[in-house]
């Protein structure tokens, strides 16, 4: 029987409340005076150049489109918030459609999980971060791209390859890094409203408040809903879920000469409906008295508080204590199948940090981590099997040191080492290294190796395969996974009619000690879960182009290859549903100063393979064993007023959408419905209209 929720909703509208009598405590004058009053920067109370670094967070000063940090000495890009408004970018999943180094792709036609894909790497392998502390991990990985609205962004900082040893152990491929937006920041009033013709709607609000020149508080609030289901392909199920997401977060900042503070808190409630749409369905074997439905209710809470003392500012000493933790509670049916779990996480992290004169610093740290996975599932479509009950639980205790040169921006070299021990798969020792070499303005040279480790926790990550037919076969003793990532690469700018035109290439190899093999070749009706016996790499060799063509038109072009092959029993074979290559070309038009802004991308993504077909009844194939390139198109148009801002896009436009996305989609009772065979779009074009709304407090 599925658990009970009491509703979120009415928590979410409370949220503003818990500022109320801070505000009225600190203005005597009352609301009005509050919004009128003179709000110094909290930069003027810091006693030190690196506060931010001391809480690690990325401080955004370049408002144009995409940044590399020239004084960091990994190989990292910043995602602005002018980048991101280049496309609709409703939440996450959706921030990296002008990206040229991110894919986003559906794992499953049925419930619309999404995963990240880095180098060639599932979103597993890709540590996620909010803020710098690990997040959107376990239960909130098949759908967590969905969890941050785009507007409550500030910006993005995507890492290749090995990172900071600080954040943990966990990054294989590389980190994603989401900055939300900050109390601290002038005050302003965002508000945000966005809607398509499939019947999506979405509305977004944010703002934030300076109580008095050290204290500060934010509130951002979101709201949207499907309206309506669509079935493009006419296979009698929705395309994609109807999602209805409620989201609120109250954050507080406090900076003193000494002390700093950050912490906030976050609710989510979310409900996804998919499956058959009875209604218009052509198939007359499926019975509207029995329909395969999906349903996934999620209740989400998260809460963190962020310190730092400062106790050497002429050299940056600080102390900094984060303390994270999170509830998350889904309930989940998949026809007759379900899924049931409440993760508990609890995070903290005790970081020293101090310079050793002008070029070089240490930073080191202890960290824990604690995961209980409370779990209640069926496998099969059959009601009178009992739901079994089961219990995982991991708690990671570890240290780390780091040490960094900086030579005038010049030379650069970060090399850490970490050793955590997990109950679950024992010891793990990380070492890692970072190296850069910026010889002038128009010279970068890179290179990097480390290794990561990661703890499988396999229902709560790969629930969504339940939409399927399939039967889910995991080995009883699977093992943690750990793989070492190499890489490097150069970046050099040459003058081209009188612009910059600035070139890169960067070439990565990962290669797999243990990994957890997701089998979908060995057997057409089941997914296995077993332990790599053989071997299992990734190169990636990715080039770009970046080119201010004029001071109102620029141009990004990358072109990326992956090699990716994995040994599932029977040699090495190419990963199945991984495109072998992808192009990206993205246009920037801004004229008559900005008021007006026009932006396109065309993707095309190579073929791939697909995993072993198998001969149906009637002696046809399943599936073709390979999948062709195909290409969209994506453009928006904006204009820029004062304080408003009005665009039209579309998505898709060049309508490709994967057909026979599920197979056997008229029996979905049968034991050949299968979802998970996804390599594509699974809807065609969308047009989509939104605004967006700022005022800022003016100052005297």
């Amino acid at each position: 029987m599925k658990r009970q929720y009491q509703p979120i909703i009415p928590y979410l509208f409370t949220l503003p409340l818990l500022a109320v009598p801070s505000l009225l405590l600190a203005a005597p004058g009352g609301v009005e005076s509050l919004l009128s009053a003179e709000v110094s920067s909290p930069d003027s109370h810091m006693g030190a150049d690196s506060v931010a670094t001391m809480l690690d967070e990325v401080v955004v000063t370049n408002p144009n489109g995409l940044m590399r940090p020239i004084g960091r000495p990994d190989n990292s890009q910043i995602i602005t918030t002018a980048e991101l408004r280049r496309a609709a970018c409703c939440n996450l999943g959706e921030s990296f459609t002008t990206n040229p180094s991110v894919d986003v792709s559906y794992n499953d036609a049925a419930t619309g999980a999404r995963q990240i894909k880095l180098l060639g790497l599932s979103g597993s392998y890709v540590q996620m971060l909010t803020e710098n502390y690990p997040n959107l991990r376990g239960t909130a990985a098949p759908y967590g791209l969905g969890y941050i609205a785009g507007p409550w962004m500030q910006s993005i900082q995507v890492s290749k390859g090995a990172s900071s040893v600080k954040t943990g152990y966990e990054s294989v491929s590389g980190q994603i890094n989401i900055e939300m937006k900050k109390p601290q920041a002038p005050e302003e009033l965002a508000i945000n409203g966005y809607a398509d013709h499939r019947g999506r709607i979405e509305g977004n609000a944010t703002g934030n408040l300076h109580i008095t020149p050290r204290l500060s508080t934010g509130m951002l609030l979101h709201y949207e809903n499907a309206l309506q289901a669509h079935d493009d392909n006419n296979d009698g199920f929705a395309d994609l879920p109807r999602v209805r997401q409620y989201a609120g977060m109250n954050r507080w900042a406090y900076f003193s000469d000494n002390y700093i503070f950050q912490g906030g808190i976050k609710m989510l409630d979310e409900t996804r409906r998919s499956g058959q749409n009875v209604t218009h369905t052509t198939h007359p074997s499926s019975s509207s008295a029995h329909p395969y439905l999906i349903d996934i209710d999620t209740r989400r809470w998260e809460g963190v508080a962020k310190n730092a003392w400062i106790f050497d500012p002429e050299h940056d000493g600080n102390l900094a204590l984060i303390l994270s933790g999170s509830l998350h509670d889904q309930n989940a049916s998949y026809g007759h199948k379900l899924y049931d779990v409440t993760q508990r996480n609890l995070y903290a992290s005790l970081m020293f940090e101090r310079k050793l004169g002008a070029w070089h610093s240490i930073s080191t740290g202890l960290s824990y981590n604690h995961d209980n996975y409370d779990q209640y599932a069926r496998f099969v479509n059959n009601t009178s099997v009992a739901p079994q009950r089961s219990r995982e639980i991991e708690n990671v205790a570890g240290g780390y040191a780091q040490y960094t040169l900086n030579a005038d921006t010049r030379w650069l070299l970060m090399a850490g080492l970490r050793y955590d021990h997990s109950s679950v798969t024992g010891s793990m020792l990380t070492p890692r290294l970072h190296a850069k070499w910026n010889p002038s303005e128009m010279w970068s040279v890179h290179a990097s190796a480390g290794r990561g480790f990661r703890t499988p926790h396999i229902l709560a990550e790969y629930n969504y395969l339940l939409a399927s037919s399939r039967a889910i076969l995991i080995d009883p003793k699977i093992e943690g996974e750990a793989a070492w990532n190499t890489g490097g690469g150069f970046t050099f700018t040459i003058p081209v009619l009188d612009r910059n035109l600035s070139l890169s290439a960067e070439y990565y190899y990962t290669d797999f000690q243990r990994q957890l093999l997701v089998d979908l070749d060995s057997d057409p009706h089941a997914a296995i879960f077993r332990n790599l016996r053989g071997k299992s790499f990734s190169h990636t060799v990715q080039t770009e182009l970046n080119w201010n063509i004029l001071d109102d038109l620029s141009l990004t072009a990358s072109y990326r290859y992956n090699d990716v092959k994995v040994d599932y029993g029977q040699g090495l074979v190419a990963k199945p549903l991984t495109s072998r290559s992808k192009s990206l070309a993205t246009l920037s038009y801004t004229p008559m100063m900005g008021i007006w802004q026009i932006d396109a991308t065309v993707a095309l993504n190579g073929g791939g393979r697909m995993p072993t077909p198998y001969r149906l009844e009637n002696g046809d194939m399943s599936w073709a064993p390979d999948f062709k390139p195909f290409t969209q198109v994506s453009a928006q148009i904006t204009r820029n007023f004062r304080h408003w801002a009005v665009y039209l896009g579309g998505e898709n436009l060049t309508n490709y959408h994967q057909p026979a996305a599920i197979i056997d989609a008229e029996n979905p009772w049968g034991p050949s419905f299968d979802s998970t065979m996804i390599y594509g779009p699974l809807h065609g074009i969308t047009i989509y209209a939104g605004f967006r709304y700022t005022l800022k407090k003016r100052s005297r």
